[in-house]
């Protein structure tokens, strides 16, 4: 199993899963152009997109589904109209190609927002990204990812010295808001187990946060929990430039 994540920001998200001839994409919050430049870097074509699931109903995550086909567009009852796409249920797993995909729960202002696991041949990836928290209730399907890819939206200290709003501030940092890179990395200690080998901090803001501010608290983190940060392979993903990870089967 492998991914691009293409795009990742309050800008737009896309992200590629492929596994053999599955494709599957989570979100469309970019343009047709950047979607088929991201699919190329890949080796693959619009036409060869098995899935298309979405979290959530933000326009960062949805602007883009125009493009696609309502019969394969997934996800959860009110995230999308129902006869725009095909109603998944939270931990039901279902099967697309030879991927097994069960929707989770997170914590976001949204109508029905929610993670995604993905499974083939051993391989798990964890895709979270717009929560405020880490909920308990997903850990069980959610453990010893091979991959993971979560949410480091912002640095608290640099996120309230920013010309936001207070409401907007305050929005963020609630529990229906975003993770910040403390609660991003200390949920990241639950989540990972031994067969974890890449986790990829997402939808980091361009305006209260910055890769090194992010892999800064997750040393940390790690380091206070009493874990080997240089096991994984940590890294940022971006709003503007495209981020390959797994492996290539």
């Amino acid at each position: 199993m492998h991914f691009n994540i293409i795009s990742s920001g309050s800008k737009g998200n896309a992200t590629l899963v492929i596994h053999h001839e599955t494709v599957i994409l989570i979100d469309m919050g970019i343009t047709l152009t950047r979607l088929n430049e991201g699919l190329e870097e890949v080796g693959l074509a619009f036409n060869d997109i098995t899935a298309a699931l979405f979290t959530h109903d933000h326009t960062d995550h949805i602007k883009g589904m125009q493009f696609l086909s309502p019969k394969i567009m997934y996800a959860l009852e009110g995230t999308l109209p129902t006869s725009l796409s095909n109603v998944v249920h939270l931990y039901e797993p279902f099967q697309i190609g030879s991927i097994t995909i069960t929707a989770v729960k997170v914590s976001h202002d949204a109508t029905n927002p929610c993670g995604y696991v993905l499974e083939a041949d051993g391989e798990k990836l964890f895709y979270m990204t717009d929560t405020g928290v880490f909920l308990q209730e997903a850990l069980p399907y959610v453990k010893n990812p091979t991959y993971l890819i979560i949410e480091s939206n912002h640095d608290i200290k640099m996120l309230l010295h920013t010309d936001r709003t207070y409401e907007l501030k305050a929005r963020i940092l609630s529990s229906v808001g975003h993770l910040c890179n403390e609660d991003s990395a200390i949920a990241a200690t639950e989540i990972l187990g031994p067969d974890t080998k890449e986790i990829i901090l997402s939808h980091l803001s361009e305006e209260a946060n910055t890769p090194e501010l992010a892999l800064a608290a997750y040393i940390f983190i790690f380091r206070h929990f009493g874990l080997d940060i240089d096991k994984y392979n940590v890294r940022c993903a971006n709003q503007h430039v495209s981020l390959l990870g797994g492996h290539k089967e």
